[in-house]
């Protein structure tokens, strides 16, 4: 059981030991911006800063450990479609910022 297997469709599945691991490096991962908010003593750039960071790295890791995605040719078509994905919503939440920070300035200065 500690070992990945596949099935007969050729699908990755993950070990307990694996889905340990990602579980264990999210909560710590939950735990450090929390630490940061709760302490209060950094200035707010690096509590933000803090805050990203962890969120970035809870991303790879949630891909990597529950979602099972890597750079091997046979995740190939799931990494392009993650990123297409990506792009997608980096393009409808840039827009619309953008279209809402100018109608502010339109109407607000």
């Amino acid at each position: 059981m500690a070992e990945a297997h596949n099935t007969i469709a050729g699908e990755h599945h993950g070990s307990l030991l694996g889905y340990s691991i990602g579980f264990v490096l999210s909560a710590i991962l939950t735990a450090i911006p929390f630490a940061l908010v709760i302490n209060g003593t950094a200035p707010r750039a690096v509590i933000l800063l803090g805050i990203f960071a962890a969120a970035v790295v809870q991303i790879l890791v949630h891909l990597h450990y529950f979602l099972h995605m890597d750079r091997s040719s046979s995740q190939r078509w799931n990494l392009m479609t993650f990123l297409f994905t990506f792009v997608v919503m980096v393009i409808f939440i840039g827009g619309s910022l953008w279209i809402m920070l100018d109608l502010h300035s339109r109407m607000m200065g």
